[in-house]
């Protein structure tokens, strides 16, 4: 017996109206393979215009997490990755939470156990454990010994009459081929004997996977299924329900693992964290939109930071690659850092504004912080990293340093010098003609030769006298934004301190 099944309609794209699902198990935090999965079923509904919507597969539930849900949607708004149908917003085919539609799978599973596709199984947890330890004794793969499979009417009624409740297994054909089909892969054909009389639904009447997915995805008329490779093997469970149902089975795409740089499963290490996470961290959405995009699929040989509309113009499955994609977190942070000197400047100061406002626990001067993203746009690759760069613009008092950080390695054995040059400049910025940037420079600029120092050793005991850091902004930029006032304050704060270290009057 052949359960060979031919290429659904559903790859003539032009004839259907293309539906896409993203359809979570809320088990915990949705991860960036998560997200990929998810962009790129919305790009190839986006795509062809069609409709991209939101399942809940919550079926699993010593494993539901209550925050779950709403951790995965919150991914996806954050991304952007609208639905157009789901749990919150409704549709056609709601419910779109599995826990509300097990009437439906009861249904289902009846009628394959009408048909002969199925049966009802009433082995205890303890005797498929035992079943699964002998196996192993005889080095034998673990799968159910379809012990129920041949039960009579009369031994139904007896194990029945004991209160046990059965779950319904799927009736595998014991001979034959099963013959999948997947958009980048192609045929796979697996030999039915390998394959076992798996679960559809359990005693407590939650289905499982291979159950409502199946029956989901053909009921709300899903016409491509994006999942990861780990559901390969399970692929010909899957076409057999499909046709125990004779239903036609929707364009499979089995998407690459994505690996760390040495290749091996991505993991924390590689610089890979849960996906809100980067949100929190100071990454654009769009940045991370493009960067999921080019983990195993390319416009071409050579362009790498692709806009949202031109994803949406130019994604699809025939440029998806089948090869592992490789997470390079040093790539991202760049891309990163395109988007943000790509953005203007008040969309970038409303972006990066919160990060500054929690450091501070105070909402900012958001004139003055206009005025400072020119000069922090091009220095900063994260949005959290507007904090390092500039907290001392809001900083009220007496910054907080050291007096070796403030001597640096050229003044660390000679703080007089530092201190003489520190008075030095702050007499020629008080008389300084004018508080623009560049007046402030040439007031300045010639002390360096003047003192045989390089300019970047005098500049840098002002930097950190004005800011209290070693990197900043452009340091009369800076001294412009500050203002008169409070530059030549923290200055004459920082000789006093140095008067203090040297013991000058």
């Amino acid at each position: 017996m052949s359960s060979e099944t031919v290429l659904p309609a559903c790859f003539i794209l032009y004839e259907m109206t293309v539906r896409t699902r993203y359809a979570p198990s809320p088990t915990g935090e949705p991860h960036l393979g998560n997200m990929r999965t998810a962009l790129f079923s919305w790009l190839l509904a986006r795509h062809y215009g069609g409709r991209f919507f939101l399942r809940i597969e919550d079926t699993d539930q010593a494993r539901y997490i209550e925050s779950g849900i709403e951790a995965q949607m919150e991914a996806l708004r954050w991304l952007g990755l609208t639905w157009d149908e789901g749990p919150d917003v409704g549709g056609p085919y709601a419910p779109y939470t599995q826990s509300k539609r097990l009437k439906i799978y009861r249904e289902h599973a009846d009628r394959l156990v009408a048909e002969d596709h199925a049966y009802l199984c009433y082995c205890s947890p303890e005797r498929l454990d035992g079943v699964r330890k002998a196996q192993q004794v005889r080095k034998e793969p673990p799968r159910y010994d379809r012990h129920c499979r041949g039960l009579s009417p009369e031994e139904r009624r007896a194990v029945e009459a004991e209160g046990t409740s059965p779950v319904v297994r799927f009736k595998t054909p014991l001979d034959g081929e099963t013959v999948t089909h997947d958009v980048l892969r192609g045929s796979v054909t697996f030999q039915n004997e390998t394959l076992d009389d798996f679960v559809l639904l359990k005693s407590d009447g939650y289905p499982t996977y291979h159950l409502a997915a199946q029956v989901d995805d053909h009921l709300m008329e899903t016409t491509h299924v994006l999942r990861g490779e780990e559901w390969l093997p399970s692929a010909p469970r899957h076409f057999l329900v499909y046709q125990a149902f004779d239903w036609e089975p929707p364009a499979f795409a089995h998407l690459s693992r994505i690996l760390g740089p040495d290749r091996s499963k991505l993991s924390k290490r590689h610089g890979a964290h849960a996906a809100l996470e980067y949100r929190e961290q100071g990454y654009l959405p769009d940045a991370v939109v493009n960067f999921l995009a080019l983990l195993g699929w390319s416009l071409d040989d050579h362009t790498e930071i692709i806009d949202r509309d031109m994803l949406i113009r130019h994604f699809d499955l025939d440029r998806v690659l089948t090869n592992p994609a490789v997470f390079n977190a040093e790539k991202l942070v760049w891309m990163n850092g395109v988007y943000i000197r790509e953005m203007p400047d008040q969309r970038l100061a409303d972006e990066a504004a919160p990060f500054l406002e929690r450091h501070l626990a105070r909402p900012i001067d958001r004139e003055l912080f206009m005025r400072i993203i020119p000069l922090v746009k091009e220095r900063i690759k994260l949005l959290s990293e507007i904090v390092d760069m500039a907290d001392f613009f809001f900083t009220n008092g007496d910054l907080k340093y050291d007096v070796e950080t403030l001597l640096g390695k050229r003044y660390a054995s000679d703080p007089a010098a530092a201190l003489k040059a520190l008075e030095a400049a702050t007499e020629r910025l008080e008389a300084a003609d004018g508080w623009e940037h560049g007046r402030l420079e040439a007031a300045v600029r010639p002390l360096a030769e003047e003192f045989g120092v390089k300019t970047g050793e005098l500049f840098g005991v002002l930097r950190v006298a004005v800011t209290g850091k070693t990197a900043t902004p452009p340091l009369f930029e800076t001294m412009e934004v500050l203002g008169h006032k409070r530059t030549l304050e923290r200055l004459r704060s920082a000789i006093k301190r140095l008067r203090g270290e040297t013991g000058a009057k």
